[in-house]
């Protein structure tokens, strides 16, 4: 796939847009996932991994192939979407219709016998997601990248651009920080 992403990239930077469309249709939609958990929001998300992409074919130029393009994109796509939500001023978001991902069906099917398990798991989720969103940028985005994505800490610091001991200890100040507001909501509950 490297290789492939190299010859992509050749093409791309002798003229080829289709090539470049290729680069997209692989990429698209992992990024979109991943920039979705950061900014909490599917609009957003798309803004800036369209604006991430554009971003990558105007400085295709200076991709030196390093790392990994998808290294390389994803550190655009992070960082465009860290100065997105810095940007933004805090506001409260009300969504009509309630959360479209409680899912109606369970996702073990061994869980089928037991009513409400569902709509348990659909709250967990809810839950975590809410602390994730109260969460500062920087230890939302390790958290996301080390506990959802499953990313190397060298791959992290690459793409953040900080040593690994910063991606160390951001790591392990969001998972206390994530643990200590999810303690708090159990509390209320």
């Amino acid at each position: 796939m490297t290789s492939d992403d190299n010859r992509l990239i050749t093409e791309c930077r002798e003229g080829s847009s289709a090539a470049f469309g290729a680069l997209v249709a692989r990429y698209q939609d992992r990024l979109f996932n991943t920039v979705l958990r950061l900014v909490d929001n599917a609009e957003d998300a798309r803004d800036v991994v369209q604006e991430a992409f554009l971003h990558a074919y105007q400085s295709l130029h200076s991709f030196k192939g390093d790392s990994l393009f998808f290294t390389w994109l994803y550190r655009i796509a992070v960082n465009t979407a860290i100065s997105m939500k810095r940007k933004q001023r805090p506001a409260l978001r009300i969504q009509a219709g309630g959360d479209s991902q409680t899912g109606l069906d369970p996702l073990d099917p061994s869980e089928t016998g037991r009513p409400g398990h569902s709509i348990e798991m659909a709250e967990e989720e809810r839950k975590v997601h809410d602390a994730l969103a109260k969460l500062s940028q920087e230890h939302r985005a390790v958290l996301v990248m080390k506990d959802m994505e499953g990313m190397k800490y060298e791959e992290m610091a690459e793409i953040l651009g900080v040593p690994i001991g910063t991606i160390r200890s951001r790591l392990h100040r969001a998972r206390l920080e994530i643990r200590d507001l999810l303690l708090q909501q159990e509390k209320v509950d």
